[in-house]
């Protein structure tokens, strides 16, 4: 991940010459040598798909809420969700890859899903787009159509995609490339905090 800032300053280097196409952001200009930083953070990104985090969670529907202690480790399709809930006093577990995911901790025995979010809604009430927000917790665009909006640093402050609307708060300077210590997700009235108190990979 080291190498991505040289091949960054080529890539701008190379824009620079060219002309540069601007479009509103939140902060600066999302003008093209941003948008091509963005191309390369993410390859950069790409290249490490095993990562751990740690830090909470919380997630609201405009009625209920509920909000937890988070670990969660990544391994390329493999997750391992975990969640406490200091109130309860409840840990529970969303594990599983490409194939399915089973949820561990509510029940006497394990629930199965083919698909993760669809099970969390299921079994938990929490509507959390697990797929995406794989790409999006490191300020990263999912698969598909995404517009966005960078800060003063050049790194997004804004994400807008499958109707999601993600805003990031500030980022860990330790990392490379640095990574959010804060994730705001919401669709509607759909809620999704996160507060990252630690990355690992």
């Amino acid at each position: 991940m080291k190498r991505w800032s040289v091949r960054l300053l080529a890539a701008i280097g190379i824009m620079l010459l060219a002309g540069c196409v601007t479009s509103p952001t939140r902060h600066l200009p999302a003008n093209t040598q941003m948008l091509v930083a963005q191309e390369l953070r993410e390859q950069a990104l790409a290249q490490h798909t095993r990562w751990t985090l740690e830090g909470r969670l919380g997630v609201s529907d405009g009625r209920d809420s509920g909000s937890g202690s988070l670990q969660w480790h990544q391994d390329g399709a493999v997750f391992r969700f975990t969640v406490h809930a200091p109130v309860t006093g409840k840990t529970w577990v969303l594990s599983g890859d490409a194939q399915g995911a089973e949820l561990e901790g509510l029940r006497d025995a394990a629930v199965r899903g083919r698909n993760p979010a669809q099970l969390l809604l299921r079994e938990v009430g929490w509507q959390v787009p697990f797929a995406q927000l794989v790409d999006w917790v490191r300020a990263a665009r999912a698969p598909g159509t995404a517009q966005v909006q960078f800060d003063a640093q050049g790194l997004p402050a804004q994400i807008e995609q499958d109707g999601w609307t993600i805003r990031y708060g500030d980022y860990d300077p330790a990392q490379s490339p640095p990574l959010p210590r804060r994730v705001f997700a919401s669709k509607g009235e759909q809620r999704v905090r996160l507060a990252i108190r630690r990355w690992q990979s």
